[in-house]
């Protein structure tokens, strides 16, 4: 008997320094606001949290809360931030002016892809996280397939848009709309459908496959055949839940928010998006509008005030604009991933 409580006692203690047995699980809740079906959740979120799981041994386990469930898309980072939800996906434009620095990644004719370029985005924005996201972890920047305009009539030049209502994917791309004499109907892609259908909105800027994501390809039949802009979003953790975990759980953690990581997770949602435009392409109702070489120009020249007014917000707040800038597009640069 006394052999038997010894050899139970030092089990007990083996187990509680190292043993499965005794290992603290840590759940964390992942808040985003896509359809559960969105190839983001499908593609790149289970698959990440697989890995964290797998990584810890099981410990560490994600739930996934789509569709707004925890809170609605504009209010994901203070989601985060709050304890709300541990993982947040957000879309920093749904806020205009709140992260000025992020909103550099928004500007048109940046970004040729959403795969090195998200590695891209993540390794410079890191940089910078702490002066505009400090009360959360920054974990890493995502993005699709490049997007463009989508209207119920021809859109192929910038005077197309004037006197037009638009529902632009985020803050900098509002201002653009305004500066081509449309006028901005500033909602989430989740409800993009809604002004749409209500003829509140004549058009929309989307990625190709979120028109059938959202269910407007029935609706928008025009499209402007050019990529023209990103629209960032990015993961964001709670710091205390983060700080709460064990050191070597917390690593693993910290380990799966990498530029490598931002490229996984935007891949499977890119080659979606992108196979988007096969599919409208294919569909004798839908009419796409390629620019001449001289009509790019004009949307490229109507464009480029963005950039120097972007400089001058950023420079009104003591700033160093042009190396932010600069550092953005020698980034892009060095992932081959700069459009410009």
């Amino acid at each position: 008997m006394y052999t038997r409580s010894l050899t139970a006692l030092a089990l007990g203690v083996s187990l509680l320094a190292g043993g499965s047995a005794f290992a603290q699980e840590t759940k964390l809740t992942l808040a985003h606001w896509v359809p559960p079906t969105h190839p983001l959740q499908k593609l790149g979120m289970e698959p990440w949290a697989k890995s964290i799981s797998d990584a810890t041994d099981g410990r560490v386990v994600i739930e996934i809360f789509p569709a707004q469930q925890l809170g609605a898309a504009a209010d994901h980072y203070d989601m985060a931030r709050d304890g709300i939800a541990d993982i947040s996906f957000i879309n920093p434009g749904y806020q205009p002016g709140r992260f000025p620095i992020m909103s550099a990644a928004e500007l048109p004719f940046h970004f040729a892809n959403a795969k090195a370029g998200m590695s891209a985005l993540t390794e410079w924005y890191k940089q910078y996280a702490e002066q505009e996201m400090a009360d959360v972890y920054f974990c890493m920047a995502l993005s699709h397939h490049p997007g463009t305009f989508h209207a119920k009539s021809k859109i192929l030049v910038p005077e197309d848009v004037r006197g037009k209502a638009v529902r632009p994917a985020n803050g900098t791309e509002a201002r653009f709309v305004s500066s081509l004499g449309g006028t901005s109907v500033q909602v989430s892609a989740a409800e993009m459908r809604d002004v749409i259908a209500n003829g509140t909105a004549d058009m929309t800027q989307s990625p190709w496959e979120s028109l059938y994501i959202f269910g407007v390809a029935d609706l928008v039949t025009h499209h402007l055949d050019v990529p023209l802009y990103a629209s960032i979003n990015a993961f964001v953790i709670n710091k205390d839940k983060l700080a709460s975990m064990p050191e070597g759980d917390r690593k693993v953690v910290e380990d799966h928010c990498t530029p490598e990581w931002a490229e996984k997770m935007s891949s499977g949602w890119a080659d979606v998006e992108a196979g988007g435009r096969d599919k409208l392409a294919a569909d004798p109702k839908h009419v796409f509008h390629k620019p001449t070489d001289e009509q790019l120009k004009l949307w490229k020249d109507a464009a480029a005030p963005l950039t120097e007014e972007w400089k001058k917000s950023i420079s009104g707040k003591g700033q160093d604009a042009d190396a932010i800038y600069n550092s953005l597009v020698d980034t892009l640069k060095k992932y081959n991933s700069f459009a410009g």
